[in-house]
């Protein structure tokens, strides 16, 4: 009878997410690239004082899971909004970004 409690219900998917991929990767710049079969997404960490920075990770995706990705985050976005108040978007600044003065130690 345990069996039956881990295997998924019919319509349901069983996701795993292993320790590594739970501790999830920051990005503060995504660069977005289209051909006519997919979107790939590229999440960059650019730091102060570096002066040059390597993607941490790659998203590849059909136009039809772009686009309803694009929806979820929308949903999410609004969700957030409504609980916590407006996001604040502000202007996005040119590339490089400047973190401001660098310290010497």
């Amino acid at each position: 009878m345990a069996d039956n409690q881990n295997k998924p219900k019919q319509g349901q998917i069983n996701i795993e997410l292993d320790e590594t991929v739970a501790q999830g990767i920051y990005s503060n710049l995504a660069i977005i690239n289209h051909s006519v079969s997919e979107f790939v997404v590229d999440f960059v960490r650019i730091m102060p004082g570096t002066p040059k920075s390597k993607v941490k990770s790659r998203i590849i995706l059909t136009p039809q899971h772009a686009k309803r990705f694009l929806k979820a985050l929308n949903e999410n976005i609004k969700r957030f909004e409504n609980t916590h108040g407006e996001i604040k978007d502000f202007e996005q600044p040119p590339i490089p970004l400047n973190f401001g003065p660098t310290g010497e130690a």
